[in-house]
């Protein structure tokens, strides 16, 4: 028994909300049983804190594995299969540990308040469970009650897609009206309300999503009360003080601030790089891997210039594409990096970095035939600078699993599907605002006047892909608006760059000193794979992941779904 409660001390620490001394400060630990952990306040907050861990990670490196058009990863032909385990969500293991102390409080003595706080917390997290494995899978056996431990998915049927929405609304329902409004202070961390709410706006959101809804899109049934639920959690978090911030690197680089909605909380040593840092600085200034979050040439163009205006149409600003950094979107300095940019790590005053042959350190180029598909481009976003190479998995900035800009942006979308688009018009004026692009003289950020529903959703789409770049959101909106045709077939590029001279002693002493300039070389747009599959492959068939074959041969009752040769229609129509 005495182990048992070392592993709940370590998890909860890990989870950061909940300090191991926090647990061992109770007189003999070690006689306890499970069933005082619900007669315990200690020893259930640290239970709980278990369950945030097993919930929530940190930054989804290279889209998670998902790769859409944003970074250099390709998803190859038939990457998802029932046989394997891509882009699978299970998680009755989770699902049976919060079921347990659902049952485990209600027959424990705790304080009334202290119970029903972490009954919300515990109701929430199964809900997020269910939401993950619903827009995965479509419907699912959604269990509330404990069953023998590690069945909880054995030898039940799959409930309906919309049983599904209906269970994981009444759960958030139950813990938005049994949790605190807005947690803060020592609080900071812990599932309130408002998170409860923004995450129902969001389920909402998605059971009118097309990716629901195959036959009548934007025009279905459901379109009303997923507009009024996401009206109602944008106007509620602003009353309650939620907001974006002024400063955007700010929102990746601080913590404990009004733009978090659901933090996952890091803190150096017990529990740190959660951006996987290591993986994203230059290999120079790293160690054991690099490569991830490299932005695809596609990307960096999509970035408007500080007017707001889409490059080439702007004529305040003109753009050339040897000179491609210069007036962009400040959110591209904030969080790209690219050949000859100043990017200061070790806190090397005035380093840059290269990424040309033969200037840059030899495992920073780009280079078409490594392992590492690099794309001449770093990203800065979330990234520890002042770090030194072997501080690299220090990184203990928390991870906004939702923040505020998300709510906003879920708002604006569904009042396309209304057909109203001031909606759309304000959340990107607020966005691009912050974002310290230029109003113009039409108070209107570079936007263009007078867009339609279709219009200003793809605006949307457009926009969430530059403010929510490497957050892992970009194939999630196209899944949800039913648009895999954006990135099916795609190809991957990158930017080549080349030093104008001859690279002598002399140059490369100057590059050592960091006096080369991004205008000493010219670039050229080069593709990134040179072997093996170069498109994306991304089917219809993905707008619905299989069930794993083993869950389905573990389980006489549970039906596959219809496009991976099964009988289940996981879709709402």
């Amino acid at each position: 028994m005495k182990n048992y409660f070392k592993y709940i001390c370590m998890a909860a620490a890990l989870s950061g909300l909940i300090s191991c001394s926090e647990v061992l400060d109770i007189n003999d630990y070690q006689n306890y049983s499970p069933d005082n952990v619900w007669n315990d306040e200690s020893l259930s907050e640290a239970y709980l804190s278990n369950l945030y861990a097993i919930t929530f990670s940190g930054w989804p490196t290279n889209c998670g594995g998902l790769y859409a058009d944003e970074t250099s990863g390709i998803l190859e032909v038939d990457f998802v299969q029932p046989n394997n385990g891509n882009c699978k969500y299970w998680p009755y293991s989770q699902i049976y540990k919060i079921n347990t102390m659902l049952e485990g409080l209600e027959g424990g003595n705790l304080k009334n308040d202290t119970k029903n706080k972490m009954k919300g917390e515990a109701l929430f997290l199964r809900a997020f469970h269910y939401y993950k494995a619903l827009i995965y899978h479509g419907g699912i056996p959604y269990i509330t009650k404990v069953q023998q431990q590690g069945e909880d998915d054995l030898n039940v049927k799959r409930n309906s897609t919309a049983e599904c929405f209906d269970l994981i609304v009444k759960d958030l329902d139950e813990a938005i009206s049994l949790l605190p409004e807005h947690n803060i202070g020592s609080d900071y961390g812990h599932i309130d309300a408002s998170a409860a709410l923004a995450l129902k706006a969001k389920v909402l959101l998605y059971k009118a999503s097309p990716q629901f809804n195959p036959k009548s899109g934007y025009k279905n049934q459901y379109v009303d009360e997923a507009y009024e639920a996401n009206k109602l959690a944008y106007e509620t978090l602003l009353n309650r003080g939620y907001g974006l911030l002024d400063d955007y690197t700010a929102v990746f680089e601080t913590k404990g601030h009004k733009e978090a909605v659901i933090p996952v909380i890091f803190n150096n040593p017990n529990k740190k790089d959660g951006r996987n840092e290591q993986a994203c600085r230059p290999l120079s200034m790293s160690r054991d891997a690099t490569g991830s979050d490299q932005a695809i040439w596609d990307l960096i163009q999509m970035y408007p210039m500080k007017d707001g205006k889409p490059i080439g149409t702007s004529d305040k600003y003109p753009y050339d594409m040897q000179t491609y950094w210069l007036n962009r979107d400040p959110r591209f300095e904030a969080s790209q990096v690219w050949n000859g940019a100043i990017y200061e790590l070790a806190n090397i005053q005035g380093r840059r970095q290269y990424t040309v042959y033969n200037i840059a350190k030899k495992d920073d180029a780009f280079w078409i035939t490594t392992d590492y598909r690099r794309t001449g481009f770093y990203t800065r976003k979330a990234i520890v600078e002042a770090n030194t190479e072997v501080e690299a998995g220090n990184n203990d900035f928390d991870w906004l699993e939702m923040r505020f800009a998300e709510v906003m942006f879920n708002y604006a979308e569904i009042a396309c599907s209304k057909g109203i688009t001031e909606v759309g018009y304000d959340v990107l004026k607020q966005i691009r605002q912050r974002a310290n692009i230029e109003p113009g003289i039409d108070d209107m950020y570079g936007l263009k006047p007078n867009m339609n529903a279709d219009e200003m959703r793809k605006a949307l789409l457009d926009e969430k892909r530059i403010e929510f770049v490497f957050e892992g959101q970009r194939f999630w909106d196209l899944r949800r608006n039913r648009m895999l045709n954006v990135i099916n077939g795609i190809r991957k590029y990158g930017l080549q760059g080349e030093y104008k001279g001859e690279i002598t002693a002399e140059v490369q002493e100057r590059a050592n000193r960091y006096e080369l300039l991004p205008e000493d070389f010219t670039y050229k747009v080069q593709e990134v794979y040179s072997t093996g599959q170069k498109v994306m492959s991304v089917p219809d068939t993905y707008y619905f992941f299989p069930i794993k074959q083993s869950s389905i041969e573990g389980n006489p009752n549970l039906e596959q779904n219809k496009d991976w040769g099964g009988t289940f229609n996981p879709a709402l129509e």
